[in-house]
């Protein structure tokens, strides 16, 4: 089931809380295989999560402002007629990481593991309860 902005219920605020938190290591993730452009990103994001993640626009675009206000990632525009001058495509802001970005996806990972780590232990490893 999708991770929605709209679902009121108890178990919806909590999961979009989580979301909230993990996004910008995940558009590093993202970032650290490829250089690549926004829809690309939302739509890479969907299907590698089956559809649990599936951003709005204007939800990954100040993710990708803040991370690159901090120097995590940088980004130009592509211009799609230069590699194929009968391409119509509209021109593209692509963004790529940067060695900040690369050391501080490697913080977020180690942080998260520990973390993750620790509600496991904390559960008991339970699954159903």
């Amino acid at each position: 089931m999708p991770i929605s902005n709209q679902d009121p219920t108890r178990e919806g605020r909590f999961a979009q809380q989580l979301k909230k938190g993990i996004l910008e290591m995940l558009v590093l993730q993202l970032l650290a295989s490829a250089p690549s452009h926004g829809y690309e990103m939302i739509l890479r994001l969907r299907e590698t999560s089956g559809g649990l993640l599936d951003l709005k626009e204007g939800t990954l675009y100040p993710i990708l402002y803040r991370l690159e206000d901090e120097g995590c990632i940088e980004s130009a525009w592509q211009n799609m007629a230069e590699k194929d001058p009968k391409s119509r495509a509209m021109p593209r802001k692509v963004y790529t990481m940067t060695q900040t970005g690369r050391q501080t996806l490697q913080a977020e990972k180690a942080a998260w593991r520990t973390f993750a780590g620790c509600v496991t232990n904390f559960c008991g490893g339970d699954q159903d309860e």
